[in-house]
């Protein structure tokens, strides 16, 4: 029975350890960069990137070791996708994507 509560315990821990943010910004010169992390102050370099358009990934790649992603901006509206799996993903509007 206290492996069975310990192993809840942990479990629990992993699930709520951390949340994944990511914030984007429009650089005015037809790109847009990404920055990616993690509540606990964890980089989010590795972490697969996505941009979205209807639906479809038209994008994909990895944020960088600063923990960025700059990609060419598409015509139209997209989503910007931090996607670290089940639970931690993080999409940022285009509407959102300011200066």
């Amino acid at each position: 029975m206290k492996k069975t509560i310990l192993g809840l315990f942990i479990a629990s821990s992993f699930a709520f350890g951390h949340t994944a943010l990511m914030s984007c910004f429009d650089n005015g010169d037809g790109s847009v960069t990404c920055e990616g992390g993690f509540s606990d102050g964890s980089s989010a370099s590795g972490t697969t990137f996505k941009v979205e358009q209807n639906g479809k990934a038209i994008i994909e790649g990895k944020f960088d070791a600063d923990s960025e992603f700059t990609f060419k901006k598409p015509s139209g509206d997209y989503s910007a996708v931090l996607d670290a799996g089940e639970g931690h993903r993080v999409y940022v509007s285009s509407k959102n994507i300011v200066e």
